[in-house]
């Protein structure tokens, strides 16, 4: 084993020097509610092909995100007011559907974030076990049965035009997401209110479940009660009625008001927009928490591959994340920013195309026959697999081998004890040659149990200069158990691309690279329900449906009998592998050192504070 393992260090710094000879790319995608995409880079030019890299080069530091505070530190006393440059970084332009409703990516949302509250969400959340708080821009109660929920707007929350808020807006919300004509992905955060079925089928005109007692409060109630109900479970970001009203719901996504003059009521507003390119905001005087520190914030795109030029030229102030794997070259160097770091609540994986979405009943149909149908091949996939290396070798340690498909942020349930697959050729092997994948014609790959030639078809995002290296990686690494596994077209794709594709159940698609955003609800049926257009791999099964339906019931108001339910499940989707998790990950968020009073704490929000001590950005 020892001698497999010093082959695979030398696997992956011959990626790494094959990287250097080209542009590379983001390693995966994170969707909305759950999703968000990271592009991450980096290559080591240095490295030597015929042996691994030296213990001491930078490149091999390694680092813990427990070296990390979440908080920035302040460096002096914030000037009244100045613009913030903050800097999105994708490889790709944003894809400017600017309303919580409609938006599916990630950099929409790092876009929305600053005009709305998070998600545009009237509820806030704790920090530390993700329940709501009455801290928010409005307050809740909930009846004892658990099922019925009262929302009270505050009344000092008004739209960006000036209009209140209202509950006509929330209860708006929930007629576009549950009306058949809509054109999004968030039904499934629905469809648990009383009465949105009949709605959804055009019987009535009316959600009985959800209903407006005055201007500023509104009562929903659901089906059942679940845990999840309290876990951001309550969909609570409201449509602002006045402006959307006369806009027909199938056009909705497409509209001025969604793309061109987006409004919410955050501490910012829109003020122009560059589509795809780059946003400015100005101070929202009205904001209900008081008005902003700031006069504004200018967002713009950020290649990965120039991010930290821009942090230390004073081009960009803030990102949304920092390529970790760039981290050790500029740890030293970038001395005019301070680095922020937290466990992100997201993991990357390895998804495996097993089906089709039926789009007349919206839900995941799994095929018998499809090419990686066989749980024998996909578990094989994942022994053959080092991800403790990967994360060590491309991350230097801020990104760690997963285990289940079950974060360990959610403490209360995630299961370190459940037996995963970890990194074994040997073992990879034998479960091949016992499926009856063996190799026929003497060539070296193997072909499928009947005896035809198997060729496995690898969608993998483009981004920064690790992107290549990594999906390189996976491809050798499963060609020396014998499998051949092919880029999709022969190279990576673009995030909009690979979104139609992979959404869109491509036939040529066999495996994808992708990362999970989880939210902040260990509720899984948002991603692998068989309703859940999330669920790309298009995984079904009877169980699945069993366990997920339990984890979100009355019964798991009792959080042992919860417990118990994940833990099953985080034990079946071992059993089947519809997907496999590779690496939990770190977050770094560096800050000039002119920015007070930020955070990147799950639960922070608190945009109207972020202050800066000079006009100018500081310098190296």
């Amino acid at each position: 084993m020892k001698q497999t393992k010093w082959l695979l260090a030398l696997m992956l710094v011959l990626v790494l020097v094959l990287a250097a000879c080209s542009s590379g790319g983001s390693d995966e995608e994170k969707p909305a509610d759950s999703e968000d995409p990271a592009t991450d880079e980096g290559t080591d030019e240095n490295a030597d092909a015929e042996e691994p890299a030296d213990e001491e080069d930078s490149g091999d530091k390694l680092y813990s995100i427990d070296d990390f505070s979440p908080d920035k530190t302040n460096e002096g006393e914030a000037i009244d007011g100045g613009t913030l440059n903050y800097g999105l970084v994708s490889d790709t332009v944003f894809e400017g559907v600017l309303n919580p409703v409609f938006y599916e990516g990630n950099p929409d949302f790092e876009v929305m974030k600053f005009f709305t509250e998070p998600d545009g969400n009237l509820l806030s959340i704790e920090n530390d076990n993700f329940t709501y708080t009455q801290d928010g821009a409005a307050e809740w109660e909930v009846d004892e049965d658990g099922t019925t929920f009262t929302i009270k707007i505050r009344d000092n929350v008004n739209w960006h035009d000036g209009e209140p808020v209202k509950a006509e807006d929330l209860e708006f919300a929930y007629e576009v997401i549950g009306s058949p004509d809509y054109t999004g992905v968030r039904y499934y955060a629905v469809e648990n209110v009383v009465g949105i079925d009949e709605y959804n089928a055009g019987e009535v005109d009316k959600i009985s479940g959800v209903e407006v007692v005055d201007e500023k409060t509104i009562k929903i109630t659901f089906k059942e009660a679940n845990p999840s109900l309290l876990a951001s479970g309550i969909w609570n970001a409201p449509m602002p009625k006045h402006i959307f009203k006369d806009i027909p719901i199938a056009e909705m996504a497409e509209s001025d008001a969604v793309r061109v003059n987006p409004i919410g009521f955050g501490p910012f507003k829109v003020d122009t927009i560059v589509p795809g390119e780059s946003v400015t905001y100005t101070a929202n005087e009205d904001y209900w928490q008081g008005a902003p520190k700031l006069d504004g914030i200018t967002l713009k795109v950020i290649s990965p591959t120039t991010v930290a030029q821009a942090l230390e030229t004073g081009e960009i102030d803030l990102v949304d994340s920092f390529p970790t794997d760039q981290y050790p070259d500029v740890a030293e160097k970038l001395t005019n920013v301070e680095f922020l770091g937290q466990t992100d609540l997201a993991y990357t994986y390895i998804g495996f195309k097993l089906g089709h979405l039926d789009t007349e009943t919206g839900e995941s149909v799994t095929d018998p026959d499809a090419k990686m149908a066989d749980v024998n091949l996909r578990k094989a996939m994942w022994y053959a697999v080092d991800n403790n290396a990967i994360g060590e070798k491309f991350y230097n340690g801020l990104r760690w081998n997963a285990t289940t498909l079950i974060i360990p942020p959610f403490t209360e349930y995630h299961d370190a004890t459940i037996e995963t697959p970890t990194y074994d050729p040997d073992e990879a092997n034998r479960i091949l040659d016992e499926a009856g994948y063996v190799d026929t014609d003497g060539d070296g790959l193997r072909e499928n149990p009947d005896g035809e030639t198997l060729v496995i078809n690898f969608a993998s995002m483009s981004g920064g200069d690790t992107a290549e290296p990594l999906a390189n990686y996976y491809i050798q690494a499963w060609k020396a158990v014998g499998l051949n596994v092919q880029l999709l077209d022969g190279g990576l794709i673009e995030f909009n691309s690979f979104y139609d594709r992979v959404e869109g159940d491509d036939p040529d698609v066999d495996i994808y690279q992708g990362a999970w955003g989880t939210g902040t609800d260990v509720d899984q049926a948002g991603l692998y329900g068989r309703a859940s257009g999330y669920n790309y791999s298009r995984y079904s099964s009877e169980k699945n449906d069993e366990l997920l339906a339990a984890g979100a019931s009355s019964d798991a108001m009792d959080i042992e009998y919860r417990q118990d339910i994940y833990k099953q499940w985080q034990q079946l989707m071992v059993d089947d592998v519809p997907v496999f998790p590779t690496l939990y990950r770190s977050v770094l968020v560096p800050a000039n050192n002119r920015v007070t009073d930020f955070s990147i704490k799950t639960s922070w929000t608190n945009w109207h504070e972020v202050g800066l001590t000079q006009e100018e950005p500081v310098l190296p």
